[in-house]
């Protein structure tokens, strides 16, 4: 059952968005009919949903005795439902059924930023006309910025700059160092590999797209080329603004022990160095997937599992993290390099 972006206009603070950040949110929500005693959502936890109730009726339970009633037909009802982290009461359907709509928090948070900020006076980069805004929602949509605070989102596209691009331009060139980070705006463009063959066309990226991120994070040269093939602007980040604004929130470290212990748990631990280096010395049990060869290797992995990523000191393995994020997994870097954990496994044998 889908979500109307009408429904939406209904809740508070929804209302007050833009008509085409209501549908965006409309198509990302998620509808549920649940009966009466189901209970929502717990005391302590922790989740990534808002949620907001359409019809019916919400008993909430305080730890300390206290309770109150939440009918989707009051003006409290239009608010989302004890959304404060981690939750203050016990969520439970008094009502025969009821309607909600859950949505994720996080991209929630940023198109609520992402409406406020394009409403002010000297903001550059919105465009009134149809459909001119949907790399902004597919870019906010992105899984490696999941976790971005949305005050990095007002910094990022402060410090954006756009640039008119033609067919056939060459933005970035394998073996070059990097200078920016890019989002395509509007148009297409092609990413090439030089493999034993020849070079060989390994990707297409479309609008809200981005790239040049990988040499980056890892400090090292390009590892592709990317070229235009159609018209278009592109929003780019200079290196200094990277680092500032987009780095330290994108990659989730871990210490040696808490992926210590995560590797007992279960995780998949990859090696992003060169084979050869993995030769010399390596964690046990470790996959070696060079950060070169990542993208053409996740189609093996497992998205059920969590990911640890570790190199020598980290700068390849934070590198590796967000184009695994980027992709859908979950993943963690290893804090300060190979050393440290090998210390921690030792010490367990």
């Amino acid at each position: 059952m889908s979500v109307s972006s009408s429904d939406l206009a209904q809740l508070y603070p929804l209302d007050k968005l833009r008509p085409e950040n209501l549908e965006q949110l409309a198509r990302e929500a998620v509808i549920e009919e649940v009966a009466k005693g189901a209970v929502l959502f717990r005391a302590g936890d922790t989740d990534e949903n808002t949620i907001f109730l359409l019809s019916g009726r919400v008993r909430g339970d305080y730890p300390d005795g206290k309770k109150k009633e939440i009918d989707a037909s009051t003006l409290q009802g239009r608010y989302a439902l004890g959304d404060l982290q981690p939750r203050r009461f016990t969520a439970t359907v008094t009502s025969f059924t009821a309607t909600l709509v859950k949505i994720d928090r996080r991209y929630t948070e940023k198109i609520q930023t992402w409406d406020q900020l394009s409403r002010a006076e000297n903001f550059r980069y919105y465009d009134p006309s149809p459909d001119a805004n949907r790399w902004v929602f597919r870019l906010l949509q992105s899984r490696a910025l999941h976790k971005l605070p949305t005050g990095n989102i007002e910094r990022m596209f402060q410090r954006f700059e756009e640039i008119q691009v033609s067919s056939g331009d060459v933005i970035i060139r394998e073996g070059e160092d990097a200078d920016y980070y890019y989002a395509i705006k509007d148009g297409a463009a092609s990413v090439s590999k030089s493999l034993e063959t020849g070079s060989a066309i390994v990707a297409y990226l479309v609008r809200g797209d981005t790239f040049g991120e990988d040499a980056l994070l890892a400090n090292t040269a390009r590892n592709a080329t990317v070229t235009m093939i159609k018209d278009g602007k592109l929003m780019r980040l200079a290196k200094k603004a990277f680092d500032e604004v987009l780095k330290p929130p994108i990659v989730e470290w871990l210490t040696p022990g808490m992926a210590s212990i995560m590797a007992r748990q279960g995780a998949v631990v990859l090696d992003v160095r060169m084979p050869e280096e993995n030769a010399q010395r390596a964690i046990k049990d470790a996959l070696n997937v060079p950060l070169y060869t990542l993208r053409e290797s996740v189609s093996d992995f497992d998205k059920t599992k969590k990911y640890i990523v570790y190199c020598n000191t980290g700068e390849r393995s934070a590198a590796a993290a967000f184009i695994l994020s980027k992709l859908g997994f979950q993943v963690f870097a290893l804090q300060g390099g190979i050393s440290g954990m090998i210390r921690q496994l030792e010490k367990k044998t």
